[in-house]
C-alpha cells in the first residue's frame, strides 16, 4: 500500500538511480492544508544537465531496439501498474484534490494509454510505400531523441502519460518534469513502470520552472518538448527553445465558449452535461466551459435549469463518497478565483454561489469554493475574457446567432466550444466557422477515443494527436527511395 507518506517524497530519477535532496517543498492537501502529504525536491540546473546527459547516453541503444521489443516491454509495464491503481488513488485525491471517481478515472486511463499506444506501435512504424513513382519510395521512422515532459498540476497524470508514453515507445528517452504541486502520485507510478526500461530512457527532474524547466528548455540536446500549462509560460518555452531548432508540442490555455440556439433541448441529461463541462475538476481544466452564450428566448429556462443542477453539488474533501466536486488544488489559484469574483461583482455583476457544503465546520481548512453563476455582465468583461480556471461560469444572452459567434471567436484562444442545437447540420455549419481545435455538438467533454487529441489553436497550442496517439509527434519520418 502506498504509505502516508510516499517512497518517492524528495526524490528524483537520474540514469534508473533514486537520489534524494536535502532542498525541498512541502506537498499539502488542498483538502486540508495542514495535512503534510509529501514533499518535492527542488533540483538543480546541473541536476537537469545530469539528466539529459543519462537520457543522451540511453538513447544511443534504446533508439535501436526493435518495436517489437518496445512494445513487449511497454505492456509488460501497463500491466505493473494495474495491479496498483487502487492502492494510488488516495495518494492522488490528497496531493490533487481531485474526487475518488475523477482519480481512479485519470490513472486507468493512463494504463489504457500504454497497453493501446504499445498495440497502435506495431501498426504504425510498418513502411509506408508511396505508389506511382518512377523510383520506389518509403516513408520511414526514426525517433528524434531526448524528449522533456512539462507536465501540469491539474490533470498531472494523464497529461505525463499521454506526452512521455508515446515517446518512450517511439524509441525515444524522457525528462519528466512534474508540476511541484502535485507531483507524487506521476512519481510514484512512474517508479513502478520505470524498471520495465533500460536505465536512462525514464528521468525525472523536479523543482521549479524558472530553474528545472528552463534549464531543461534550453538544453540543445534536448529535441522535443512536450508541454501542457499556461500560454504565457508556452511562450517563454518557445523562447528558451530557440537556441537550436526543437519540436514543441504545447497544449495550452483555453476560454471554451458554449453556444445554446433556440432549439436546444434542456432536458435533464443536458444540463448535466454542461455541468460537467463546466466544474470537472473544479473547473480547472483547460478545456472547460468557461462562458456560456444563450439565445435571448432561452435564457431565464437556462439560467434557472443551471441552478438547479449545481444546487445538487457537494463541495468537500475528494476522500469522501459523497463528495462530487473537491477543492481547487492550491492557495494561488483559490485567490486568483476569489479576486476575480470579487472584481465582478463590484462592477455590478450578480454572483450567485450554488451548492451544499459537505462538512462546513472544516471547510476554512481547505480551499473549497462553491460553484457560481455570473449573470448581468458583458461578453467585455474580465470574468468573460478570462481563463478563470475555477468553478464559476458567466451566462450571457445573445440575440443573433452570427453575434453569438463574433464573441465566441472574440479571445486569444481557440481550444473547445461546444454548439447545443437538435439540429445537426446547424452544428456543424457552426462549428467550421468557430475558432477552436474541437467542436462538441450537444456535449463539452473530452475525447472518448484516447488516440485522439486536438490542442487547440491560435493561442491554445501546437500539434494535433490523430488516430496514432500522438507517435508521430514525437518521430521523425524519412523518405528512402532506390
Amino acid at each position: 500500500m502506498i504509505s502516508v507518506f510516499p517512497e518517492v517524497s524528495s526524490q528524483y530519477l537520474i540514469g534508473g538511480e533514486w537520489k534524494t535532496s536535502s532542498k525541498i517543498k512541502e506537498v499539502r492537501n488542498p483538502a486540508k492544508i495542514t495535512e503534510f502529504v509529501g514533499e518535492v525536491a527542488l533540483c538543480s540546473e546541473t541536476d537537469v544537465t545530469q539528466a539529459v546527459d543519462a537520457a543522451e547516453n540511453a538513447f544511443k541503444a534504446w533508439s535501436r531496439t526493435s518495436v517489437d521489443e518496445r512494445a513487449k516491454r511497454m505492456k509488460e509495464a501497463a500491466e505493473k501498474l494495474s495491479t496498483v491503481i487502487e492502492e494510488h488513488v488516495s495518494l492522488f485525491v490528497r496531493e490533487n484534490g481531485k474526487t475518488m471517481v475523477e482519480a481512479k478515472k485519470d490513472l486507468l486511463r493512463c494504463v489504457e494509454v500504454m497497453s493501446k499506444g504499445a498495440d497502435t506501435l506495431l501498426e504504425w512504424w510498418k513502411p509506408v510505400h508511396v505508389e506511382g513513382q518512377a523510383q520506389k519510395v518509403q516513408i520511414r521512422k526514426r525517433p528524434r531523441g531526448v524528449t522533456a515532459v512539462i507536465s501540469p498540476w491539474n490533470s498531472p497524470m494523464i497529461l505525463t502519460f499521454k506526452r512521455a508514453i508515446p515517446a518512450i515507445l517511439a524509441g525515444n528517452t524522457v525528462v519528466i518534469k512534474p508540476a511541484t504541486y502535485c507531483p507524487l502520485t506521476v512519481m510514484s507510478c512512474l517508479k513502478i513502470i520505470e524498471s520495465s526500461f533500460p536505465p536512462g530512457v525514464i528521468n525525472i527532474v523536479t523543482g521549479s520552472g524558472s530553474v528545472v524547466g528552463e534549464a531543461l528548455c534550453g538544453d540543445t540536446r534536448v529535441r522535443t518538448i512536450a508541454f501542457t500549462g499556461s500560454t504565457e509560460t508556452g511562450k517563454k518555452i518557445m523562447s528558451l527553445s530557440s537556441n537550436s531548432v526543437k519540436k514543441l508540442y504545447m497544449e495550452l490555455g483555453g476560454n471554451d465558449p458554449a453556444l445554446i440556439l433556440p432549439d436546444a433541448d434542456l432536458n435533464e441529461a443536458a444540463i448535466k452535461r454542461i455541468r460537467l463541462g463546466i466544474l470537472r475538476a473544479s473547473g480547472q481544466v483547460c478545456s472547460a466551459i468557461k462562458r456560456v452564450y444563450v439565445h435571448e428566448s432561452r435564457y431565464e429556462e437556462f439560467v434557472d435549469k443551471l441552478k438547479k443542477e449545481f444546487e445538487r453539488v457537494v463541495v468537500g474533501s475528494g476522500i469522501q463518497p459523497d463528495t462530487t466536486m473537491g477543492p481547487l488544488n492550491n492557495r494561488s489559484q483559490f485567490n486568483f478565483v476569489k479576486e476575480l469574483l470579487e472584481r465582478s461583482k463590484q462592477i455590478g455583476a450578480q454572483v450567485e454561489s450554488i451548492g451544499q457544503k459537505l462538512d462546513s465546520a472544516s471547510w476554512e481548512e481547505g480551499y473549497f469554493m462553491l460553484p457560481s453563476i455570473v449573470t448581468n455582465l458583458s461578453h467585455d468583461s474580465e470574468l468573460v475574457r478570462a481563463e478563470q480556471f475555477g468553478p464559476i461560469i458567466p451566462v450571457i444572452p445573445f440575440a443573433d446567432l452570427d453575434e453569438a459567434i463574433e464573441m465566441a471567436n472574440d479571445t486569444e484562444f481557440g481550444l473547445r466550444a461546444s454548439v447545443w442545437t437538435s439540429n445537426e447540420t446547424a452544428a456543424i455549419d457552426i462549428a467550421d466557422r468557430l475558432e477552436a481545435g474541437a467542436v462538441f455538438h450537444n456535449n463539452h467533454t473530452v475525447f472518448q477515443n484516447l488516440r485522439l487529441d486536438f490542442p487547440g489553436i491560435k493561442e491554445s497550442g501546437l500539434s494535433q494527436e490523430t488516430r496514432w496517439g500522438g507517435l508521430e509527434l514525437f518521430t521523425d519520418c524519412y523518405g528512402f527511395a532506390d
